[in-house]
């Protein structure tokens, strides 16, 4: 069975890959997510990848222990890089292809983002993974994961989350959350559901680019999101 998308922008976030560690990396994890990504390769989906950096550091959590934002959110998205080059090095051990481009130029490990070159490296079936988040203080690598999914032609943005879609309140804190199957994207703004910031839900609105938030932590997930099968939930224009 084949996917039902072309070209995806999967978003990871960087705490999925600590796995049970309290920060870094898990070699599970991420082995688990990189033989997922083959698999997704092998459908014929063009596939480009945004990872946080919340694993390593966060900007805002960084202001808290006095350091100053822009600093702070510097030292986030080069965590992201460094998840980016772990990443990549777990997809090539499976013998696909890839290329990592970062926001931040750092010609010695990653190419600079340039979109027609991401976009011919898509065409050539390799991974495209996404580091420096936008390259700016004050942005998200859910905005960085909007931003790139719109330059690159994406036909969607897929978030991988440890939840399985969107409620109208915390699950884990309240039994009775209801969970949407669709939503659109003023009723996130509105309601102030945790997606992603808004900044990223406006990009996404603007250029009318659906996103799929589901549970990546079951393995086999991405698989069968990019199949169509109905997990998580879809954020569309109402």
């Amino acid at each position: 069975m084949k996917s039902i998308y072309k070209r995806v922008l999967l978003k990871l976030s960087g705490e999925a890959l600590m796995g049970d560690q309290e920060f870094g990396i898990s070699s599970e994890v991420i082995t688990s997510y990189a033989k997922q990504i083959k698999e997704v390769t092998e459908l014929g989906v063009e596939l480009a990848i945004v990872i946080g950096g919340g694993n390593i550091f966060r900007g805002l959590s960084g202001s808290s222990q006095g350091i100053d934002r822009v600093t702070g959110d510097h030292m986030g998205m080069l965590a992201t890089v460094i998840n980016s080059l772990a990443l990549q090095n777990a997809i090539e051990k499976l013998g696909v292809s890839t290329r990592v481009q970062s926001a931040i130029e750092m010609e010695k490990i990653a190419e600079p983002f340039i979109k027609r070159r991401a976009q011919r490296h898509l065409e050539k079936g390799r991974v495209v993974i996404f580091g420096g988040g936008t390259g700016n203080p004050y942005f998200t690598t859910d905005t960085a994961a909007a931003l790139r999914a719109i330059e690159i032609n994406a036909d969607i943005v897929m978030k991988a989350t440890k939840v399985d879609g969107i409620y109208d309140k915390d699950p884990m804190k309240y039994p009775d959350a209801i969970k949407y199957d669709t939503v659109t994207y003023t009723e996130v703004l509105n309601k102030n559901l945790k997606v992603m910031d808004s900044t990223a839900i406006s990009l996404c609105r603007e250029n009318t680019l659906p996103i799929l938030v589901f549970d990546s932590v079951i393995e086999g997930n991405i698989v069968k999101v990019m199949k169509g099968e109905k997990l998580g939930t879809m954020v569309i224009e109402g």
